[in-house]
């Protein structure tokens, strides 16, 4: 039996590393399982469209596809712009929406590994205090799984975890890093930026990390985001979840 098509959908952004970044990690998920054909399509700023490779996919007699929000919360774009953009699609297509890619564990630790590559070591754990510094979202549940992600990476030994947001919610990453300073224990302040790809909003976190000891790269590409998205795929096909189009 064919394997449904694995569509990652992205938001996209006029910072073509975004585009690049995103292109990599669907790449090396692809790499993940030999033989299943991968596609990208974003929703706005860049091509392909979504709309776009829906029709191509259509085109290439494909009628099985699971649609892949490459999003770290399940907030407005993966309530409404990707079900909506998915109604769309030929009827030809039969199209199942994954669940985002949080709340996972894998996230957990590409947040740790993209710490280490900036300088840190295990055994800084318990003297460093870290802000989560997410873009933003006005969706409560969105925030509430900031929050417990902030949670879960200060159970794995950090002296201390703050979120932090880029935009829509507050604290921002400046006064989450000062409120660190703070903190009894916290001997040095690092800022993780929750963030796949690098964009506008990725920037206002570096900007508000220049009181920080350390600041990590996006999530990017890492071998933990690109087995999530494998995870996530195959939890879709496994699971009575609502189809978005049938014919």
């Amino acid at each position: 039996m064919n394997r449904p098509v694995l569509l990652v959908i992205a938001h996209g952004s006029r910072d073509p590393r975004h585009s690049a970044t995103v292109q990599a990690l669907v790449r090396r998920a692809g790499a993940l399982r030999p033989g299943l054909r991968v596609e990208t399509a974003f929703l706005d700023f860049n091509l392909p469209s979504v709309p776009g490779v829906l029709d191509r996919l259509a085109a290439d007699g494909v009628r099985d596809v699971v649609a892949l929000p490459l999003l770290l919360t399940r907030a407005f774009h993966a309530k409404a712009d990707i079900p909506a953009v998915l109604r769309q699609a030929p009827p030809s297509l039969r199209i199942r929406q994954a669940e985002v890619l949080g709340p996972s564990p894998l996230l957990i630790e590409a947040v740790e590994r993209r710490l280490y590559e900036a300088g840190l070591a295990p055994g800084d754990k318990s003297t460093t205090g870290v802000v989560l510094a997410s873009a933003g979202s006005t969706d409560p549940e969105a925030i509430a799984v900031i929050a417990e992600t902030a949670r879960e990476l200060r159970r794995t030994g950090w002296c201390s975890v703050r979120p932090a947001f880029a935009s829509a919610s507050l604290p921002r990453t400046e006064d989450a890093v000062r409120a660190l300073r703070a903190e009894p224990g916290v001997r040095r302040v690092a800022v993780a930026p929750y963030v796949i790809a690098p964009g506008r909003l990725p920037e206002r976190i570096a900007a508000g990390a220049t009181g920080a000891d350390v600041l990590a790269d996006v999530l990017g590409p890492s071998r933990e985001l690109a087995a999530l998205l494998v995870e996530r795929y195959d939890g879709a096909r496994a699971a009575s979840l609502p189809v978005a189009h049938t014919a």
